[in-house]
């Protein structure tokens, strides 16, 4: 395969796999943050530690557990999951939905502060209440979905584990730049690495627009 398609077949892979953990931790993080912001429950305040805590999950071990998940003798072998792309989006979902949660839950306090006694005087259930929550905080959470996106795009130790690094199947921008630099290859890492600073800083532009965006509108 020609170097402009290897690059464009990497950079692919790495958009679709990051993508894809991002929107499962979305779909896992943004009720998890809404739930600790409003919820009352048993347990709350441990479970609010454990997620942040986990925001500093090392990825080396993140995928060190999935492998030995997902390896022929392993409780979850019978899936075939190692290897694969799809082993690579699991890693990075547990890698990056307690950022979106951490995120999401502190947007949904200050909301929930701000909303609390019209949600009290409309007598709106717990749902009723993260529901509407979600719906007014949706663009203060794309920041959150941004930071996320920028985390997994940037991720190497957990899906070299489980993804392998292999040519035309689970090989992606971050395993392919350490392999090519260790190879002498620098070419292909640079060009590699500077895709990556692209899109890292378009993705921290759009986050400091955002954030501007949403100041403006708070103070209309």
């Amino acid at each position: 395969m020609p170097l402009e398609g290897q690059i464009v077949e990497i950079v692919l892979l790495s958009l679709k796999v990051s993508l894809s953990a991002v929107v499962l931790s979305a779909l896992v993080g943004i009720p998890l943050g809404a739930l600790l912001a409003v919820g009352r429950f048993r347990g709350q305040s441990v479970l609010i530690v454990l997620v942040n805590a986990s925001m500093g999950l090392p990825p080396v071990v993140v995928g060190l557990g999935l492998y030995l998940l997902f390896s022929r003798s392993g409780p979850l072998g019978v899936l075939q999951l190692l290897y694969t792309p799809a082993a690579m989006i699991i890693a990075q979902t547990i890698l990056v939905t307690p950022i979106i949660a951490s995120f999401s839950q502190q947007v949904f306090s200050d909301l929930h502060h701000e909303y609390d006694e019209m949600l009290r005087a409309m007598k709106a259930s717990r749902w009723q209440t993260m529901a509407t929550l979600i719906h007014d905080a949706r663009h203060s959470l794309i920041t959150a979905l941004l930071a996320g996106l920028g985390r997994a795009l940037s991720e190497i130790g957990a899906v070299m584990i489980v993804g392998g690094n292999i040519a035309h199947a689970t090989r992606v921008m971050t395993t392919a730049i350490a392999l090519e630099t260790s190879k002498g290859n620098l070419y292909l890492a640079v060009t590699l690495g500077l895709i990556l600073l692209a899109l890292s800083g378009v993705i921290n532009v759009v986050m400091i627009l955002l954030r501007s965006r949403l100041e403006r509108l708070a103070h209309v």
